[in-house]
């Protein structure tokens, strides 16, 4: 059986999808990020942030979920990055750290998904 390459149009709604995403990724975080500063009333508070990100099973259950699947994720992002030779590499593994993953991952997908099409483009 043989993989079928997505026609171009399909593939180039994904891309928008992807970017759509990542621009939600970095908004609604950043709300709430807003709200957390708000609520304790200081500039943002890593330590503070962290425990209560850990104050109970639930927080715990989705931290730990959160950091196990965006190791994964970076992994394969370095990875396949250097497979497709993308450029911005750098750019989207910072974006993850000061904006949050829920933006860098998505924008990853959205640049490999336009570095498909340059590659197809090229073929």
């Amino acid at each position: 059986m043989t993989a079928s390459v997505p026609s171009p149009a399909p593939a180039r709604s994904l891309a928008w999808i992807y970017l759509a995403l990542a621009v939600a990724g970095g908004v609604l975080p950043w709300l709430a990020n807003l709200d957390f500063i708000r609520e304790s009333g200081q500039p943002f508070d890593l330590g503070l942030f962290v425990r209560l990100a850990n104050a109970n099973p639930a927080a715990q259950s989705l931290s730990r979920d959160l950091a196990v699947g965006a190791s994964a994720v970076t992994l394969w992002m370095v990875v396949e990055s250097r497979r497709l030779g993308m450029r911005g590499l750098g750019w989207v593994l910072l974006s993850c750290v000061t904006i949050a993953f829920a933006f860098g991952a998505p924008l990853f997908l959205y640049l490999r998904e336009r570095r498909l099409q340059e590659l197809a483009r090229q073929a």
